[in-house]
Order: C-alpha cells, then sequence, then structure tokens
C-alpha cells in the first residue's frame, strides 16, 4: 500500500508544479487585454505598433510550440521545462521595465517563446506520473487550470491596473516562475526520448515557425489587411508553401519534428479537429461576452471580467471528473455532451440578454451553465491527444495539439472580430453579436460532433505502449 501512495503523492506534486506553468502561459494571453488604454496612456505616438502586444505573444507562441515539442523530447523535459521558465519570467520583467512600446512588444516574443517551451515539456513530465487509465483524469486537473487561467486573466489584469500600474500584469509572473523552478530542479526527474539524437531537424524548425507563424499572422491581422487583400492572400500562400515543405521534410528525415504518423491515430485526429473547432469557438465566445459587458453594459474592464468568472469556476469543478467519465464512457461522448451544452447556454444567451443589464438573470444562469460545458471539453479533448501517446511522444503530441488549438483560438477571435466590426459599420453593432454568438455557437457543436464520430478507443498494444516505462 505504501509505494502506490508515495507514487501518487508525487504524481500530483508534479501535476501541481507543472499547473504553475500552465497557469502563466494561459493567463499571459489574456491578461493584457484590459491594459490596452493604459499602455496607449503610455505611448499615445505608438498605438498601432501596440497592437502587436497582443498578436505578437500569440504568433511567437504558436510558431514555436512544434520546435519546443521536439527540443524537450531530444534533449529533456526536465531541462526545457525550467528553462521555459527562466526564458518566461525573463520575458515578463523586461515587458515590465520596456522603455518603449517597441521594446515592449519585443519582451512579448521572448515571453511567449517562454510559453511555448513549458507547454509541452509540462505534459510531457505529469503523464509518465501517472499509469494510462487515470491520465484523462490528471489532465483534466492540468487543463482546468489553464482554463481558468485564460479566462480570468483580464479580472486579474483589470484588478491590477486599476489598483497598481499595467506593469504589474507583467512582475506577477515572477514569483512564480522563482518558485516553480526552486522547487523543479529537486522534484522533477529528467526523461528524454533515448532513440533520438541530441539535436533538432533545423530546416524542419524553420519551415515549421514560418509557416505556422505567418498563418497566426494573417489571421490575427485579418481586420486590419482584409481576408483577401493582397497581403493576406501573398503571405496565406507562403504558409501553405512552408506547411506543406515541412511536412514533405517530415515524411523524409529519420527523426523528424513532427512524426506524421501520429495522424494515423483516431485518437490524435479527433483530438486535433475537434480541439481546432472548440478553441475557435471557446476564446470568440469570451471576446464577445466581454465585448459585451463593456460595450453594450457599460462595465469596466475589471467589473467584466469579474462577471465572467462563474464560468471558469465551474469549468474547474467540472474538468477532473469529466476526464473520468471520459475514461468510463468514451472521450467522444464526453465532448459531444460539453458541446451540446455549450452551444444550447450560448444560443439561450443570444435569444434572452437584453441592452438593460441585469446579471443575475440574463448572464450569470448562463455562465455557469456554458462553464459545465467548458469543463466537459477543454481538457478531455487534450486527454484524448496525449494520453494514449508512446512516452516518447508525449512532448511531440501535446506541441500539436497546442499549435492546433492556438491557431484555433486565433481564427475564431478573427472571425467574430470582423462580424463586429461589419455590424458596426452598418449602423447595427448589436446585430453583430447575435451573429456572433450564433456562429460561435455552431463552431461548438460541429467540434462536439466531430469528436463524437472521430474518436475511437485506442487498441490493447497502444494502450500497452502509452503504459510502458521504457523511452
Amino acid at each position: 500500500m505504501g509505494k502506490p501512495l508515495m507514487n501518487w503523492s508525487r504524481g500530483n506534486k508534479v501535476l501541481a508544479l507543472t499547473s504553475v506553468g500552465v497557469m502563466l502561459v494561459s493567463l499571459d494571453i489574456s491578461i493584457v487585454n484590459v491594459a490596452f488604454g493604459s499602455l496607449v496612456a503610455e505611448w499615445p505616438e505608438s498605438r498601432r505598433l501596440l497592437t502587436w502586444v497582443f498578436s505578437a505573444y500569440n504568433i511567437a507562441y504558436a510558431a514555436g510550440l512544434l520546435t519546443a515539442g521536439r527540443l524537450a523530447d531530444a534533449l529533456g523535459r526536465k531541462r526545457a521545462f525550467l528553462t521555459g521558465l527562466a526564458v518566461f519570467m525573463t520575458g515578463s520583467i523586461l515587458c515590465a521595465i520596456s522603455p518603449t512600446a517597441l521594446i515592449l512588444v519585443i519582451a512579448r516574443v521572448i515571453q511567449a517563446l517562454g510559453g511555448a517551451i513549458i507547454s509541452p515539456s509540462a505534459i510531457a513530465l505529469v503523464l509518465p506520473e501517472f499509469p494510462v487509465e487515470k491520465r484523462s483524469a490528471a489532465i483534466g486537473i492540468w487543463g482546468a487550470v489553464g482554463a481558468v487561467a485564460a479566462a480570468s486573466g483580464p479580472t486579474i489584469g483589470g484588478l491590477l491596473v486599476d489598483s497598481l500600474t499595467w506593469h504589474w500584469i507583467f512582475l506577477v509572473n515572477v514569483p512564480f516562475c522563482i518558485l516553480a523552478i526552486v522547487i523543479g530542479r529537486g522534484l522533477l526527474h529528467e526523461s528524454r526520448d533515448e532513440s533520438a539524437p541530441r539535436s533538432v531537424d533545423f530546416s524542419g524548425a524553420l519551415l515549421a515557425v514560418v509557416g505556422v507563424g505567418v498563418l497566426t499572422l494573417v489571421i490575427v491581422q485579418s481586420d486590419q489587411w482584409g481576408w483577401l487583400s493582397n497581403r493576406s492572400l501573398l503571405i496565406s500562400v507562403l504558409s501553405v508553401v512552408s506547411l506543406l515543405a515541412f511536412a514533405l521534410r517530415c515524411n523524409r528525415t529519420s527523426h523528424p519534428l513532427l512524426d506524421l504518423k501520429l495522424f494515423r491515430l483516431r485518437f490524435v485526429t479527433a483530438s486535433a479537429f475537434s480541439g481546432f473547432g472548440f478553441s475557435a469557438g471557446f476564446f470568440s465566445l469570451i471576446f464577445v461576452n466581454t465585448q459585451w459587458l463593456q460595450a453594450v453594459w457599460g462595465y469596466s474592464p475589471s467589473r467584466s471580467g469579474l462577471a465572467g468568472i462563474p464560468g471558469p469556476i465551474m469549468a474547474a469543478l467540472v474538468a477532473a471528473p469529466a476526464g473520468r467519465a471520459a475514461q468510463r464512457f468514451g472521450h467522444g461522448k464526453v465532448v459531444a455532451l460539453g458541446g451540446i451544452i455549450l452551444c444550447s447556454g450560448t444560443l439561450l444567451l443570444s435569444a434572452t440578454i437584453t441592452e438593460t443589464p441585469n446579471y443575475l438573470l440574463h448572464y450569470l444562469p448562463v455562465t455557469i451553465y456554458t462553464g459545465v460545458g467548458v469543463g466537459l471539453c477543454i481538457s478531455t479533448i487534450s486527454s484524448a491527444a496525449t494520453a494514449f501517446l508512446p512516452r516518447t511522444q508525449f512532448a511531440m503530441g501535446s506541441a500539436l495539439n497546442n499549435t492546433i488549438r492556438q491557431v484555433g483560438a486565433a481564427l475564431g477571435i478573427a472571425l467574430i472580430s470582423s462580424i463586429l466590426i461589419t455590424a458596426g459599420k452598418s449602423g447595427d453593432p448589436l446585430s453583430g453579436f447575435h451573429k456572433s454568438w450564433v456562429v460561435t455557437s455552431a463552431i461548438i457543436l460541429i467540434a462536439g460532433i466531430g469528436m463524437l464520430v472521430l474518436f475511437r478507443r485506442p487498441t490493447s498494444e497502444q494502450l500497452a505502449a502509452a503504459d510502458s516505462v521504457s523511452n
């Protein structure tokens, strides 16, 4: 009895530690949103450049994930995780002390690259600590932390900006990074893919960074450039060519940045499809809800953030039980149920909300209800993507999952932003919100149904490989 208890206790310690890294990365995707006004007040002549404080982080994070995942597998997941924390902390400090808007944007890129290193190495450190039958529940907790952090970013950012200054939305990361590095050096065990060379295919890495990076660039800039402008079309072609060349490179090299055989696994392809759609819907829902609270109901940034907190709390409460339910009933069924709940809740919000603020009647019940849907989906999709992989591919699988979801999130927000801008120009801005909710709900429903149709439980051979202790 003593040994399993000790193993369980250690597993939870590793889970808690790596969740700190996930929390910081997820938080900084959204925490900066509420500080834009303060940043413009600091550098009024750099308003256009300051929009890249958001875009640069998302682009660099998405572009760096695949390379970071392969580095973690080849050079060591503990080393990668601690290095990522150090880079992320350095970027955070540079953001806080930036003397110009340009340096702030550069510092955000450094911060994002640290985050890209943290994410795949973190999950690769967690999964070996749990037997395969318990990994879905563990990832449920791990993913819930990320979801709560992302959704709480506007609240925390608003409180810090209102009570202190914008510099603190970056400085708040520093003590968490230091604590995680100190504890991680003693707690974490090093692991790597012993069959892989201690180097990375840099030609493939360059193609991946260019392909994913410029794809994310054209998505996040679509509302300014236009989807069919010459600039957007040219960059889209560059992205497609780079990604096709990357796929060919991965197919021909013995130790590719991304093993394309992963897509032969039904649980990987199902989670890729569903994760892309869910992220597009989930992050666009956060965006449109926040815009409604501030633009229509007149909420302040901090108040609008606080208004959304019950949803993430409910998601966190549901995520771990959802992981256990997925292990018992199947990931496809759990995600489909979550998609139906989230879709119906979003449509209910669109149908019942009024221009006159009534938080207790029109917003609170719906955000709690949709929080259940988020909790059922967000971590269940991640566990489907990674829990059944061989241990040598934990970081690679996580990087693939995160890359797809990050691109999906960027696309969803860009799409909804375009809908709101078009409606505003037409003189009927409220129609843009309602159309956005309908589009978001449709995307989420498709993601849930797609998971139900595409997902297949891993075979006994795949489960045996996933539970193997050998690297």
